[in-house]
């Protein structure tokens, strides 16, 4: 099962936008993230998103290049301060899923499922990138498969 993780696109602060939209950069760096996993043929299922207007921008970015049936929900639980571990239960029974949003949420549901702890970072997140997990068929449990970001700094 692959699951994608994403850090929605870099957006404007609350002080420029209260609902913080995406920049125009924050919007051609998804767009390039998306088309490079389109070209690597990314299967994506769902995209879930947190319901936050730059997560909901993302993912819509996301379905235009990867999906043809446009199959995006928001879900409850993956805000920035959510419980991580009440979460990742909720991941088994979704293959290829994404969900898209924000941090610290990302970097802990990440450290969580690959290290069982949310007080390590193994991966940090870029705005628009792609980190793809994918769980173990032998011991169930979670490892980086790849990942793609918009720099490489």
């Amino acid at each position: 099962m692959a699951l994608y993780l994403v850090q929605h696109g870099l957006s404007l602060s609350k002080d420029q936008d209260p609902e913080q939209v995406l920049t125009e950069t924050g919007i051609d760096e998804v767009k390039l993230i998306a088309q490079v996993a389109k070209g690597y043929q990314v299967p994506v299922g769902t995209i879930f998103h947190s319901g936050k207007k730059r997560a909901a921008q993302t993912a819509e970015l996301f379905s235009e290049a990867l999906q043809s049936d446009k199959n995006i929900q928001q879900i409850a639980g993956i805000k920035p301060l959510d419980d991580v571990k009440a979460f990742a239960p909720t991941l088994i029974h979704m293959d290829n899923a994404m969900y898209v949003g924000h941090l610290p949420f990302m970097e802990k549901l990440t450290s969580y499922l690959v290290a069982g702890s949310t007080d390590l970072t193994v991966f940090k997140f870029q705005n628009g990138g792609i980190v793809c997990l994918e769980q173990r068929s032998d011991s169930g449990t979670w490892c980086i498969k790849w990942t793609l970001m918009p720099h490489i700094s």
